[in-house]
């Protein structure tokens, strides 16, 4: 079975400022090498992608823009992070507008991730998703611990992208999954900053989806929400609406990489994730279906995402005989809990569960 290289030490960052240019800063400096490193990989996905170093910069500029507009706070943290590192603006505008300006491409498709939330009968809500990217991009990501901003964040994150997976001090929770529509464009808040802002500002479920309606959103992804209170919610997110689902009969709420709504159906860049995406799922509701008890906690939730040779890789491992673009790897799974605030971040996949330890983040209020 094919291993993925993994870092002896995964980097954590911690950063306390109520400035957010302050924080970005302190950011960058810690992610001097990670940065450019990061740039490296994401500009050979790019040309792989057919995407001009000249695309990529207008795009990336006027994502910022669009950046200013919604969310100053989340502009002056991207301006800290650059200065810190050494590298210029536009530069990090482009790894947290890499979802957006890959959907250029067909020559890299995404990778797969799947998520569960539970909203368990006695009002608790705990979640867990493995995170499927390119290997090349193995040491490239980090955890982080912020705080400073209207509300302290633990999250795992990409180096000098603003956000993806976390939990606030509020007791907010929010997972993450990509999704494609044939109207994506770069000319949006990039979905990863729409992440960063909803765990900085939002307190509930409620105030989550309400800010997420009111970003100037031109590309697809999904966020699983769940909070202390026991409100939960998956969003379907597209440059042509974004649609709730709730938790089914059991409490569930289950993702992987299609639109669940079916009016974005017609406009889904199928060809992406298809058949993979559809089996993930149904494999997992399968296995959720044949349990007369579900999970009573995040270890639990973690182990039905377990699969071996002959299923669908929900426990993904790369293949070293594939070309750039197309080996994917678990570079992580996390789990979270609002009403502790905090995230578990395990450096593998599902199957790691047991002899790999938890690095256990906490949003302190």
């Amino acid at each position: 079975m094919p291993t993925i290289p993994r870092p002896g030490h995964r980097l954590h960052i911690t950063v306390s400022a109520t400035d957010p240019y302050a924080r970005g800063v302190a950011r960058g400096e810690r992610l001097r090498d990670g940065i450019p490193a990061a740039l490296d990989v994401y500009g050979r996905l790019f040309a792989l992608g057919g995407i001009t170093p000249g695309r990529v910069r207008d795009d990336a500029e006027r994502t910022l823009d669009v950046i200013a507009g919604f969310h100053p706070a989340s502009r002056a943290e991207i301006a800290g992070i650059a200065h810190g590192a050494g590298v210029e603006e536009w530069q990090v505008g482009a790894l947290n507008a890499r979802t957006e300006i890959l959907a250029r491409s067909s020559a890299v498709p995404p990778g797969e991730c799947t998520t569960l939330v539970r909203r368990h009968p006695d009002g608790r809500t705990f979640g867990t998703q493995t995170w499927d990217w390119h290997v090349e991009l193995v040491d490239h990501w980090h955890t982080l611990e912020s705080s400073g901003g209207r509300h302290a964040v633990a999250a795992l994150t990409e180096h000098g992208i603003l956000g993806k997976i976390g939990v606030n001090s509020a007791g907010l929770a929010l997972h993450f999954n990509i999704l494609g529509h044939v109207q994506d464009v770069a000319e949006g808040v990039p979905v990863h900053v729409l992440a960063a802002v909803v765990l900085s500002e939002a307190g509930s479920v409620a105030e989550a989806v309400a800010l997420v309606r009111s970003a100037p959103l031109t590309s697809s992804g999904s966020f699983a929400l769940f909070d202390a209170a026991g409100d939960a919610v998956l969003l379907d997110l597209s440059p042509v609406g974004v649609h709730e689902m709730r938790p089914d009969g059991r409490g569930m709420l289950l993702r992987t990489n299609h639109f669940l709504t079916p009016s974005l159906t017609p406009g889904e860049k199928s060809w992406l994730y298809q058949p993979d995406s559809c089996a993930r799922r149904d494999f997992v509701a399968a296995r959720l279906a044949g349990s007369p008890e579900l999970p009573d906690d995040t270890d639990a939730l973690v182990s039905l995402l377990v699969t071996g040779p002959g299923e669908p890789p929900v426990t993904c491992l790369p293949d070293p005989s594939a070309p750039l673009g197309r080996r994917w790897a678990g570079l992580a799974t996390v789990t979270l809990e609002p009403a502790t605030r905090t995230a578990r971040v395990l450096d593998g996949t599902p199957a790691d569960l047991g002899t790999t330890d938890w690095r256990v983040l906490t949003a302190a209020p």
